[in-house]
């Protein structure tokens, strides 16, 4: 009969047993994920510092997906971006920093996001051959960091970049407008020189342009306007470059052959037409 009572009691302590275990538990799995998610974020982070980018990557995407709520997303976020740009991962860094600064607009690391999203859209793949889209990106990447941040230190940076940006524009359209020279049409060359000579007056290939301007005009038999691009080109070329005073006289003494023959071929057409005229008048 002792026995038969004291199976109840127990089977009781052991009911009330599992219920406080049960409480604690759920209390603890809680905290266990958040634990967890701060564990996985640390081992990723050191992963990060040694340097060893794409496991680091693996771990943060875990994040990520897994971590939501727990104050580890922002972290993880940013650490993806700046693992791909250590990688010159460059498209994948621009992604990245970009989603990161639509998720986390008010991110202490904002700025350096922005910064280096433009970045990264500066050394994504560039050919002179191809289309200018990814420049053209990187030029509104970089506005729009000045915009946002004005009063940046890292302004006289931005310029840096954006100048070279330029020079890329540039350059492009000074192959195109000598693609036409090549290809013997000086009207067309004339139209992308002239372009060329507008937009950008600083470029590292005016002193060039000015010098193949003028042979497209010698080209169209407008020898005023060659000599005119010419004269330019004397004033601004380098005195010390050899090279270009070298073409310079070369396209002088070019442009003065092209005039003499076409006073001639002018004469002989002239001299043509008055015998055919006399031929004429003879017949009647």
């Amino acid at each position: 009969m002792t026995l038969l009572k004291k199976i109840p009691l127990f089977f009781g302590f052991l009911t009330t047993a599992f219920l406080i275990s049960s409480c604690a538990s759920g209390s603890q799995e809680k905290m266990t994920h958040t634990q967890w998610c701060g564990a996985r974020y640390e081992k990723a982070e050191q992963l990060f510092k040694a340097e060893k980018y794409g496991r680091a990557i693996e771990k943060m995407e875990d994040i990520l997906s897994t971590c939501a709520g727990t104050g580890y997303m922002e972290q993880a976020q940013f650490l993806i971006a700046e693992s791909h740009f250590n990688m010159e991962d460059w498209i994948e860094a621009r992604g990245e920093y970009g989603s990161f600064i639509v998720n986390f607009p008010g991110s202490p690391f904002i700025e350096t996001a922005e910064f280096r999203k433009a970045i990264s859209s500066f050394n994504m793949e560039f050919r002179v051959s191809r289309d200018e889209a990814n420049t053209t990106i990187a030029m509104k990447d970089f506005e729009r960091y000045l915009s946002n941040h004005p009063d940046t230190p890292l302004r006289d940076s931005v310029n840096y970049y954006y100048g070279l940006l330029v020079d890329r524009m540039a350059e492009k359209e000074f192959q195109t407008a000598r693609l036409y020279l090549r290809m013997e049409k000086p009207q067309a060359a004339v139209i992308y020189f002239k372009e060329f000579l507008e937009t950008y007056p600083y470029a590292k290939r005016r002193p060039e342009a000015l010098i193949m301007i003028s042979q497209s005009y010698n080209d169209l038999d407008q020898f005023e306007t060659a000599k005119l691009y010419l004269n330019i080109a004397k004033k601004e070329a380098p005195a010390d470059n050899k090279d270009f005073q070298k073409q310079i006289e070369k396209t002088e003494k070019n442009i003065a052959k092209s005039e003499e023959a076409f006073e001639k071929r002018l004469k002989k057409d002239s001299e043509k037409k008055r015998i055919l005229k006399e031929e004429k008048e003879l017949q009647n």
